[in-house]
C-alpha cells in the first residue's frame, strides 16, 4: 500500500521512525512528509534512510511535477503520527500552507491522525471541538494515551506505541476497502471473541499466566466489525496500548482470570450467533490464594496444589443453541510421538467446535508476534480436515477465519 507518513513537530516524532520501519517490513511503500518543525526533532536524512524516498516539507519543491498535488492524489492511506495540536487546527480550518497540510486537502484516500500533545492542549475546548470536525469529515483519529508527557508532566496526550498507531492505521484502510468492495457479509450479526491470556493470582503480587498478547484476537474483533458484526470482546490481560483506538463496533470487557472469563462468555452467549475463543485459557489455578505477598522461606523452595479450571470451549459447546457457532483456537507443539497438527485434530474431536484455528507455536512462532501461520480445521463427517496454511499478518490470517464464519454462517441461513 502506498502510504504517506505525515510527521508534526512533537517530542513524539521519533516514534515515527519505528513506524516506518514496521510499515515497510509488512511491505508498504512510505512517503514521509513532515512539517518543517518536526525536522527539529527527527532531520530529513533519517527519514530518507528509513523510507528510501525523499523529504521534504516545502509546497515550492519539486514544482514541474506538482509534488503538493501529486503526493496526495498517489497515496493510497495518509498517516499523520504525531499530530499537535497546531496541525490538527489547520486541518480543521482546511490551511493548506505546507506539504502535509496540502496533502490532506489534496488525497481521497484514508486519512489517519494520532494526535499527541500536552493535556491542556488535548483538553483545551478549541482543539476538543477541531478534533469532532476531523471525525465528522470522516478522519480516522486514534485518541492518545495516558502516561509521561515532556517534561515531569503526564496525562492524557501521549502518542500510542507505534504497533498501536499501525494496527489502527490498516484497519481503518481495510474496513474502508471492504466497505467500498461489497456488502458487509456479517451484517447484522453479533459476535462474541475472547482475547489474550488468563491469569490465576497466587497473592497481591504474583500469578500464574502465560504468554498470549492478545494480538489475535484483537485482530480478529477488527476483522468481524470491518465485516458489519456487533462485536464484544473479552479481552484477557490485553496491554490497554493493544486497545486503544479499536472502532466503535466493537465492545470491550476485561477480564483477570480463567473463572472471570467463563462468567461473561456465559453471559455473552446466549445473545450471539458465533463465538471466537482465542483466549489462552488457563488449565490450572492455585488451590489457595494468599491476601498478603508469600515470603521466601530458607532455601527448600515452595510447593504449590493446582487445581483443575472448568472447560470454558467445552461448556460453551455444551449450551450453545441451534445455529450458534463456535469457533476454538489450538496453540500446539508435537513432540516425538506426535506433531503438533495430531494434537490440534485431537483437540478438535474432544473439543466439539465447529472450526478449530490451528497453529504450531513450536519455537516462539506465535505468541507476541505480528506474524502468523494457521491451519482451519473442520470436520467431514467423523474425519478432521485440515485446510490449507494461510501466512501472513494476523489481520490477513483473521480476515480468513471470519470469511470462514461468514461461509458457514450463510450456509446455515440457507438451509434453515
Amino acid at each position: 500500500m502506498r502510504t504517506v507518513l505525515g510527521v508534526a513537530g512533537g517530542i513524539a516524532a521519533y516514534k515515527a521512525c519505528h513506524v516506518i520501519r514496521r510499515l515497510r517490513e509488512l511491505g508498504h511503500s512510505v512517503k514521509v512528509v513532515p512539517t518543517a518543525s518536526a525536522l527539529n526533532f527527527v532531520g530529513a536524512a533519517t527519514f530518507e534512510a528509513l523510507s528510501s524516498q525523499s523529504v521534504t516539507t516545502d509546497v515550492f519543491d519539486e514544482v514541474e511535477s506538482v509534488n503538493h498535488v501529486r503526493i496526495g492524489q498517489d497515496a493510497e492511506l495518509v498517516v499523520i503520527a504525531p499530530a499537535t495540536a497546531n496541525t490538527v487546527a489547520k486541518l480543521a480550518a482546511g490551511i493548506a500552507d505546507d506539504l502535509l497540510t496540502a496533502t490532506v486537502l489534496t488525497t481521497t484516500a484514508e486519512v489517519v491522525i494520532a494526535p499527541a500533545m500536552h493535556s491542556e492542549m488535548w483538553q483545551n475546548p478549541a482543539t476538543v471541538a477541531n478534533i469532532a470536525t476531523l471525525k465528522q469529515r470522516g478522519i480516522h483519529v486514534l485518541d492518545p494515551a495516558v502516561g509521561r508527557l515532556t517534561g515531569p508532566d503526564s496525562g492524557p496526550g501521549r502518542l500510542p506505541e507505534p504497533e498501536a498507531i499501525i494496527d489502527f492505521a490498516l484497519s481503518a484502510a481495510a474496513s474502508a476497502e471492504r466497505v467500498s468492495a461489497e456488502p458487509a457479509p456479517l451484517a447484522g450479526r453479533h459476535i462474541v471473541i475472547s482475547a489474550g491470556g488468563t491469569r490465576e493470582p497466587l497473592d497481591p503480587v504474583r500469578f500464574l499466566g502465560n504468554r498470549s498478547s492478545g494480538k489475535q484476537g484483537i485482530a480478529l474483533a477488527r476483522a468481524a466489525a470491518a465485516a458489519g458484526a456487533r462485536t464484544h470482546l473479552v479481552a484477557a490481560n490485553v496491554d490497554s496500548g493493544l486497545l486503544a483506538g479499536l472502532p466503535e463496533a466493537i465492545s470491550v470487557t476485561e477480564v483477570e482470570s480463567t473463572l472471570d472469563l467463563q462468567s461473561v462468555m456465559q453471559t455473552a452467549q446466549p445473545d450471539a450467533d458465533a463465538i471466537i475463543m482465542s483466549a489462552a485459557v488457563a488449565d490450572y489455578r492455585p488451590a489457595d490464594r494468599t491476601d498478603s505477598k508469600m515470603k521466601k522461606s530458607g532455601d527448600e523452595g515452595m510447593t504449590l496444589r493446582l487445581i483443575q479450571n472448568p472447560d470454558v470451549l467445552v461448556g460453551l459447546v455444551g449450551a450453545r443453541r441451534r445455529g450458534q457457532h463456535i469457533i476454538g483456537f489450538a496453540a500446539e507443539t508435537g513432540d516425538s510421538d506426535h506433531s503438533a497438527l495430531d494434537y490440534a485434530k485431537a483437540k478438535f474431536r474432544r473439543k466439539g467446535v465447529d472450526l478449530l484455528v490451528f497453529n504450531d507455536v513450536s519455537e516462539d512462532r506465535a505468541f507476541g508476534h505480528d506474524d502468523t501461520a494457521v491451519q482451519i480445521l473442520s470436520a467431514d463427517g467423523d474425519r478432521v480436515i485440515a485446510g490449507e496454511e494461510f501466512r501472513g499478518s494476523k489481520d490477513d490470517v483473521s480476515e480468513k477465519v471470519i470469511a470462514a464464519l461468514a461461509d458457514r454462517l450463510e450456509c446455515v441461513e440457507s438451509s434453515a
